[in-house]
């Protein structure tokens, strides 16, 4: 496996461990009333995810480029990196409890000194690294049973089930689409990335976004139990983990059928 794979699976697995804690912070605004300031400070974690996006998609080009130049298929390689969201999303499911409980101190601290650099620069300190680590938290498995599952709209979950696999092949199908155009095509069809990603941003500001913002508002005005939110921020986490594995199956269908516009 070479340097370059590497980075590729570590930054996939980044960015899919960055989205699976941004459904967990619903639960913490919702809990603390703090809303507001709680996605002032996870922006840092959106902004680490979006630069670890900006790096990815040249590694896909080059690996894809590279594996096109020595006349290989790249289809193993590419489906270690869709493995690699899924793991990513495991790997946040297991940190949430851990990432609640130092998310929220790190709220109240925000509060008080209204700076997020010197959170930033507080968290990099070796003492906080070693109280963070002895804070661990290991997910309950009775958390599952008392859920309202029946209270969340199972079509909006179906969504986004699909969009998850759309938004984790996007990228990754159109430079592959490459390895089955002409060579005078095969910019176009790598360029049809953002498009992809674009429609399924779209789709999920549109059906997703605003479905799960009315069953958060409506628990922080106490409109609904504090578990109607639990219990979507699970179901919304197991369907982008199913969504990462569905993606398995739409990766080469899609890159043919990006292919076939350009053929």
């Amino acid at each position: 496996m070479d340097i370059q794979l590497i980075g590729l699976i570590i930054l996939t697995l980044i960015i899919h461990l960055i989205d699976t804690l941004a459904y967990s912070v619903r639960l913490n605004s919702v809990k603390s009333g703090k809303f507001a300031l709680s996605i002032s400070l996870f922006n840092i974690f959106v902004l680490l995810s979006r630069t670890a996006n900006m790096f990815q998609a040249p590694l896909i080009g080059g690996l894809i480029g590279a594996s096109i130049a020595a006349g290989q298929d790249s289809l193993s390689d590419i489906r270690l990196v869709i493995f690699s969201s899924t793991a990513g999303t495991l790997l946040g499911i297991l940190c949430i409890p851990t990432f609640l409980s130092i998310f929220s101190k790190a709220v109240d601290k925000l509060e008080v000194t209204g700076s997020v650099p010197s959170i930033v620069a507080e968290s990099l300190k070796i003492n906080t690294i070693k109280r963070m680590v002895k804070s661990r938290t290991s997910p309950k498995r009775n958390m599952l049973s008392s859920l309202r599952y029946k209270q969340i709209p199972k079509r909006f979950l179906l969504l986004n089930t699909i969009i998850t696999a759309i938004y984790t092949i996007g990228v990754i199908s159109a430079y592959y689409a490459a390895s089955f155009v002409p060579e005078e095509h095969r910019l176009a069809a790598s360029a049809s990335s953002g498009m992809i990603n674009g429609v399924a941003t779209i789709l999920l500001t549109l059906l997703v976004d605003p479905q799960s913002a009315i069953i958060t508002d409506q628990a922080l005005r106490q409109k609904r139990p504090y578990g109607d939110v639990k219990a979507l921020v699970i179901l919304l986490i197991g369907t982008k983990l199913l969504g990462t594995l569905i993606a398995q199956i739409f990766v080469l269908p899609a890159a043919k059928i990006i292919a076939s516009f350009y053929s």
